[in-house]
């Protein structure tokens, strides 16, 4: 550079550009270190101030009992067995209850005797808090139909293109059975709110022959049932239903709804397809506040060529 020959601007527009970088990182090294010194100043103040503080104490220590051992040697002992002496006495049984005997006409309890009164009185609690929590259920008033079908209705949403009330006439007669219940309840069957959703299948054949001023005849694309179990006398087991096959039919199939006591099996007859399972296709099976819910939609095959 001094030869004033011809020198590259760009590298050294680098260089000076990295000298600042480098120069800061070289200041905040230098206050780091400096930080850290003082940061160890200040522990060792610490440590020698414990240490003066264990060495006081320690120095206290030995001048207390240097100190109680000049005081012992400054009195007699004879003052102090005169006090063992007192407290030999004392503990010969001077401290010991007086027996105070009762009357003659207080009489024993007998614990086989208490043991059975406090078991009848347990049996006469439990009896009563029995009676109660039956009062209170036999004054709750039943749920009437119309508020389940309203909570049905609220469920399923509301009424789309395709849907139609599903149910009224549409029960499958199933063969007479006689439960192990029918002696002790009243068995009946239980109320339902159904739905079925219809809509197009636009495939190639349809797209081809129809049009949507002349569409093509719905299909059955699936089913909401809402079945009712207010007085289920065994609330701790969910109703569940089952797939049966319609006789040599194969384009239909029964699905059946058991609950228990008090209320007979119920079914009906659906088109025979695969269901679609996911929570995404709206499907759901869940038993709350004493509706069974079962919604499902049949699964959609696409044809490509």
């Amino acid at each position: 550079m001094c030869a004033g020959t011809a020198m590259v601007v760009e590298y050294w527009e680098a260089i000076l550009k990295q000298l600042h970088i480098y120069k800061a990182k070289a200041c905040l090294k230098e206050i780091h270190t400096k930080m850290l010194r003082k940061h160890l100043q200040r522990l060792e103040q610490a440590l020698e101030a414990a240490k003066f503080e264990t060495d006081l104490d320690s120095m206290g220590e030995a001048e207390v009992i240097e100190h109680n051992d000049d005081d012992a040697g400054n009195f007699s002992p004879e003052p102090i067995l005169e006090k063992e002496s007192q407290e030999s006495e004392e503990e010969a049984g001077s401290f010991s209850p007086e027996l105070l005997h009762g009357d003659g006409d207080e009489e024993a309890i007998d614990p086989d005797k208490d043991r059975a009164l406090l078991e009848c009185k347990r049996i006469a609690v439990l009896e009563d808090q029995q009676r109660r929590i039956q009062e209170a259920m036999a004054s709750k008033p039943t749920p009437s139909e119309d508020n389940f079908e309203l909570k049905a209705m609220k469920a399923m949403g509301a009424m789309e293109e395709g849907d139609a009330v599903f149910g009224s006439g549409a029960e499958h007669n199933l063969d007479s059975q006689v439960y192990w219940w029918h002696d002790k309840y009243r068995p009946r069957k239980p109320k339902y709110f159904n739905r079925v959703h219809t809509g197009y299948e636009w495939i190639k054949y349809n797209q081809t022959h129809y049009d949507h001023d002349n569409p093509p005849p719905k299909i059955v694309q699936g089913y909401k049932f809402n079945i009712f179990y207010p007085d289920l006398v065994d609330k701790t087991k969910a109703p569940s239903y089952t797939i049966e096959k319609d006789g040599s039919n194969g384009e239909t199939c029964i699905i059946r709804f058991h609950a228990g006591p008090p209320y007979e099996d119920i079914a009906f007859k659906v088109v025979n397809k695969e269901w679609e399972y996911s929570h995404k296709k709206k499907f759901k099976c869940t038993f709350k506040r004493g509706i069974l819910h079962v919604y499902f939609n049949f699964k959609r095959y696409r044809y490509r060529r």
